[in-house]
């Protein structure tokens, strides 16, 4: 047995309704395709990757950043990434680390965990330019997309927001954040339950979420609560989304004082929390494929590379390899850099069997001196 690292778990089945949640601002849903992006895997249709894994740092590809938290490849080269407590969004040179500020979001209220959180490109960024957001405000936290147009001044460069869904509640902690355009073309949406624990069981609420919206910002069509944006619920705090060659979704979460999580994703699934924090043998939750205690995750972004989650940690100070096979965890996960690089908060697949790997220490939890933030390359196998 692992458990004290981490716990192959079945999962249970799901039950639940709900009504219509407030928060849609958008017009007519549309459909679209996924933008152009470096291939996040080779591996094959049924294969399993290998037991054990590795991690090689090739390069600082940048440092000097203040509360990094969102991460974009963008298709022509270069990495968003967006700054919590500054509101700003910048511009990787991902060849020569020089660093080129797009422009503060307006709107933007950072307090405790909240602020300029995840950030994604439109799925059909290669025409409209398109750059959403999630944010909190001074209200809720909600979702704006920006032009943005590099032919302007630094500074400049990005349009004024337009809000496409608002609504979602806000607090000190646990505001969610994470979202990511999926296979489908469609907008996912990591959302917290503010340390309110009964708005995660309520699928009334848009807190302790998945949510799953058009990109005009309408509950996406096959929803599983008809009128709703829900797609999932009974969350604590959902910071990362990925998806696998079969577009299955995976959503790594915080949990309180024993279990972290790393969930597979059914429409409709409710995860337990309050009621159940890591597995339980209650089969109205569905159980996470794996868990881990609190001292050894804090789990913030995951990205999907050759059939392994790879996750990003922040109180563990590690990066986690979780190999996978469907949606079961296939061996015991790894853990690399522990204690390297400090607290670790978000992750994206680079191609080639490589990661961008993005540091948290100057989120107001880290190590006191510790200095600026940075975007590591990695290679893993």
């Amino acid at each position: 047995m692992w458990a004290a690292t981490a716990l192959l778990l079945t999962a249970g089945c799901s039950s639940g309704s709900g009504g219509l949640p407030p928060g849609a601002v958008g017009t007519a849903s549309t459909t679209a395709t996924a933008p152009s992006s470096p291939s996040p895997s080779r591996q094959t249709a049924g294969e399993v990757p290998p037991a054990k894994g590795s991690v090689k740092v090739l390069r600082t590809v940048a440092e000097g950043l203040d509360t990094p938290w969102g991460l974009a490849p963008l298709p022509e080269g270069g990495l968003l990434v967006s700054s919590r407590d500054q509101g700003t969004i910048t511009r990787i040179d991902t060849r020569t680390g020089r660093k080129t500020e797009l422009g503060k979001v307006s709107g933007v209220a950072p307090a405790g965990e909240g602020g300029l959180l995840g950030i994604a490109l439109s799925p059909d960024y290669a025409s409209d330019h398109m750059i959403y957001a999630y944010f909190t405000s001074a209200s809720d936290n909600r979702i704006v997309r920006m032009l943005y147009d590099e032919k302007k001044p630094a500074g400049e460069q990005l349009g004024a927001p337009d809000t496409v869904f608002r609504g979602i509640p806000k607090g000190v902690i646990h505001n969610g954040g994470r979202i990511a355009f999926g296979p489908d073309g469609m907008l996912y949406v990591g959302t917290g339950e503010t340390g309110d624990r009964g708005l995660a069981q309520d699928t009334k609420s848009l807190g302790g979420k998945i949510l799953r919206l058009t990109p005009e910002g309408e509950p996406a069509p096959g929803d599983p609560f008809p009128g709703s944006p829900v797609y999932s619920y009974g969350h604590r705090n959902v910071q990362g989304l990925a998806w696998d060659a079969k577009q299955r979704l995976f959503a790594s979460e915080f949990g309180q004082d024993t279990w972290d999580e790393l969930n597979a994703i059914r429409p409709g699934g409710n995860y337990g929390w309050p009621k159940a924090e890591g597995r339980s043998s209650d089969p109205k939750y569905r159980n996470p494929i794996a868990q881990w205690h609190t001292d050894d995750a804090s789990p913030s972004g995951i990205a999907w590379v050759d059939g392994v989650i790879w996750m990003a940690s922040l109180r563990g100070e590690r990066l986690w390899r979780v190999p996978l096979n469907g949606t079961a965890v296939s061996a015991k996960p790894q853990s690399f850099l522990k204690g390297e690089y400090g607290r670790l908060r978000t992750v994206a697949p680079a191609g080639d069997g490589r990661l961008w790997l993005v540091t948290s220490e100057t989120d107001g939890r880290g190590t006191p001196g510790s200095g600026d933030d940075r975007i590591l390359e990695l290679k893993v196998t």
